[in-house]
């Protein structure tokens, strides 16, 4: 029996990086992913098209926010979840790969689905380091 007197221990304690993105690292608002859409950038991957666009430094964030986009087309619920959860973990692992103040928005492709867990953090990885790349780009231009 464990000191409260239940028969089974709590909850085990996550480690710090088992506790996923932050709020404050996430698009949430669909203003802000429109706004990404329409003004940002993207570039193809092989299995996602990465939409970017480098926020002004007077942003709260400092650091890259990763929204997720998962469409109907790309099948039932439990598939587009299976998607998005395999997406945010190879994002989580993945911090820095990108650094600096970046909206960042991930369409996968179906072929996400069963391509292997490495191949996909790779990928994120790239996915990543191109929109941080090509939106510092941006900015020299202007």
């Amino acid at each position: 029996m464990s000191a409260s007197g239940s028969k089974f221990p709590g909850p085990p304690s996550r480690p710090s990086l088992a506790r996923g993105v932050g709020r404050s690292n996430r698009l949430l608002k669909h203003a802000d992913f429109q706004r990404v859409y329409e003004q940002g950038r993207r570039q193809f991957t092989g299995n996602m098209t990465v939409f970017f666009l480098r926020r002004p430094a007077d942003a709260m964030a400092s650091g890259p926010r990763v929204g997720l986009t998962v469409g109907k087309i790309l099948g039932g619920a439990v598939e587009r979840n299976r998607i998005k959860r395999r997406m945010r973990e190879a994002v989580r692992l993945s911090p820095a790969a990108c650094e600096g103040p970046v909206d960042i928005v991930f369409h996968p492709r179906k072929s996400v689905l069963a391509m292997p867990f490495a191949e996909l953090r790779n990928e994120v990885e790239r996915g990543l380091r191109l929109a941080a790349q090509r939106a510092r780009g941006a900015e020299a231009e202007k």
